[in-house]
């Protein structure tokens, strides 16, 4: 076996020119594959971390019946008791109240629908990274009277600026309309253009006294994980602990799979789709795979006859031109995944910046600062595809060579 193995890897330099063309077909598809995987991991994987670290947070807690109408009467049950009992549990990094209001802002110029977000501060910056997007003004760290806190694609649709007045049309506790003057104090810009137009915060108080708000209770509890991987097993202990409130219908726990399914479904499928895309292209190097052995074999019909005359069996011929095969492909393969490795891990590093197109991203929920990345897993992957091509393309070479009978081979002068 071992002659043969040393038979098969010199047989493959013997035309140096055409096999190093086939590395090298295989180390750009197989580059070109992974790097797609990696961006598209990256790019998904950037709006997942994203849409927590901003918007949903991992885990959030709500009235049941706010889900189906969210009304701010509609809000949590001794908000103040869960807070602490979900303090105690480990994986939770931070927890954040909320009451929240739907209403309408206006300028002077224009209006336009809002969800006003009524915050506790210091746990706010604890759990979202909101207060890290401000491009002008500051999040909350002046005191003003009734200061408010709105995304730059809301400023620029009500034109507006830092230090303008706006006044928030909302529905209080006895169902009635009340108006609220306000003032900006900062505007921010996230990475998801729908979250910025419908999204403006203020103080948990203002909001709660320009509603005529009473209680304590919250209409939204956001919590944040140390770790985003803890995320189901959280979940599951969090419905554990209030199992009797669940049971009661007073409050739902859903994790951020649960309140964006799309998310996790474009999480999961990514990675599937982009190995389906990889596949194909192995499936189209396999063609020019299977078109150099077959030359190679045209090449070699008296050599090869002359060894099956000399007593080679046919079993060792097959061996030996699928182990040609292998080598081709691995070589090429292993090239590929070196290369596509350390450009994986030089880009993740320095990022790709595409704020040409952030727009266009940013309209999508998607950052226009893309950190391309993959699972180590990945890459063992690739590489037993490449070895699973590599013997499949090697079949029909194979075949030809096994159909050669060698007293008519041995005659052949090619």
């Amino acid at each position: 076996m071992k002659t043969i193995i040393e038979i098969a890897w010199k047989n493959v330099w013997r035309n140096k020119i055409r096999s190093i063309i086939v590395i090298n077909s295989i180390t750009v598809g197989l580059i070109g594959g992974i790097f797609y995987l990696a961006f598209s991991n990256g790019m998904v994987q950037s709006q997942v971390a994203s849409s927590i670290k901003t918007e949903i947070s991992n885990i959030e807690i709500h009235n049941r019946k706010y889900l189906v109408n969210d009304e701010t009467k509609y809000s949590i049950k001794n908000t103040e008791q869960i807070v602490i009992q979900l303090k105690n549990v480990k994986g939770i990094a931070s927890v954040s109240t909320r009451l929240k209001s739907m209403g309408m802002i206006s300028s002077a110029t224009t209006g336009a629908g809002i969800i006003l977000n009524g915050i506790d501060i210091n746990n706010e910056i604890k759990t979202t990274d909101v207060f890290e997007k401000i491009i002008d003004g500051n999040y909350f760290k002046k005191e003003i009277r009734n200061p408010i806190v709105i995304s730059k694609k809301l400023a620029d649709k009500l034109k507006v600026k830092v230090g303008s007045k706006i006044v928030v049309t909302l529905q209080n506790m006895n169902d009635e309309i009340t108006y609220g003057a306000l003032r900006i104090i900062g505007i921010y810009k996230t990475d998801n253009a729908n979250f910025d137009i419908y999204n403006a915060f203020v103080v948990k108080k203002d909001l709660a006294r320009l509603i005529s708000y009473q209680g304590t209770e919250a209409t939204e509890i956001a919590i944040l994980l140390k770790h985003n991987e803890l995320t189901d097993s959280v979940t599951a202990k969090l419905n554990n602990i209030f199992t009797e409130q669940i049971s009661n219908k007073e409050v739902v726990i859903q994790s951020w799979k649960q309140i964006q399914p799309i998310l996790e479904m474009m999480n999961n499928m990514t990675i599937q789709f982009t190995l389906i895309f990889v596949i194909i292209i192995l499936i189209a190097l396999s063609f020019g795979i299977i078109n150099t052995m077959l030359m190679a074999i045209m090449e070699r019909i008296r050599e090869i006859g002359m060894l099956m005359a000399i007593g080679m069996s046919k079993v060792k011929v097959f061996i030996m031109i699928m182990m040609e095969t292998v080598f081709l492909s691995f070589t090429g393969g292993l090239l590929g995944i070196i290369i596509s490795w350390v450009l994986v891990k030089i880009t993740f590093q320095t990022g790709i910046d595409l704020s040409v197109f952030g727009e266009g991203l940013n309209s999508w929920g998607y950052s226009s600062f893309i950190r391309p990345n993959i699972n180590t897993i990945y890459y063992f992957i690739v590489t037993l595809l490449v070895i699973i091509t590599a013997m499949f393309a090697s079949i029909l070479p194979a075949r030809k060579a096994l159909k050669l009978i060698p007293s008519e081979a041995i005659r052949q002068d090619v």
